[in-house]
């Protein structure tokens, strides 16, 4: 069975996620309106700027479908910006896709300035720690009582979470040569 994987294509960084998604040889496809979605096994949400994506999200006619997808157990992944969009609580009025039950707080690290790469374990993803790196990056400030949290920063602050066939992460993996997060991702599809 060939699977497919979406990565959002409205805006950040979906190209990197389209390359790292192929390196562990998956069908990938730009999805940029509601019949794009058709046939895809998983969804990636990019990295970039949350309001921005969430305002294209409902221009373009997408949220609700992707919410549909999200609430039915399509596994669907979120880096950085796409964390924040799946969060159902966001501390802000923005457009959110709203599947996962964590409250996020957006750009908790300050500014571009502040960005960082550090080294963290993640649960589920053998062979060491990943290198992380945080653009503007949010953070979960509390995750709901069916959410799995895959990995914290060395001051707790919670980096990587899991509900059922939802991923979350603060960092970007696709800006590293790591497949590990993606091939974590392709495994949750498989499963589904």
């Amino acid at each position: 069975m060939t699977i497919k994987i979406g990565v959002l294509a409205l805006q950040g960084d979906f190209a990197e996620h389209v390359v790292m998604l192929r390196r562990v040889g998956v069908e990938t496809c730009e999805v940029r309106a509601p019949g794009d979605l058709v046939g895809v096994d998983g969804l990636v949400v990019p990295g970039g700027e949350s309001t921005t994506i969430g305002k294209l999200l409902v221009r373009f006619g997408l949220l609700e479908p992707i919410r549909e997808l999200g609430d039915s157990g399509m596994p669907i992944w979120g880096t950085c910006a796409g964390l924040i969009l799946l969060a159902k609580t966001v501390g802000m009025e923005q457009p959110v896709i709203g599947v996962m039950d964590i409250q996020v707080d957006r750009n908790a690290f300050g500014r571009q300035i502040d960005s960082f790469e550090t080294d963290i374990e993640v649960r589920d993803v053998p062979g060491g720690p990943l290198h992380a790196v945080f653009i503007r990056a949010p953070v979960v400030r509390t995750a709901g009582e069916g959410v799995d949290v895959l990995g914290q920063l060395e001051d707790g602050k919670i980096v990587a979470v899991r509900q059922g066939g939802l991923l979350g992460t603060s960092f970007h993996p696709e800006l590293t040569p790591d497949v590990r997060m993606h091939e974590l991702f392709l495994g949750m599809v498989k499963g589904a």
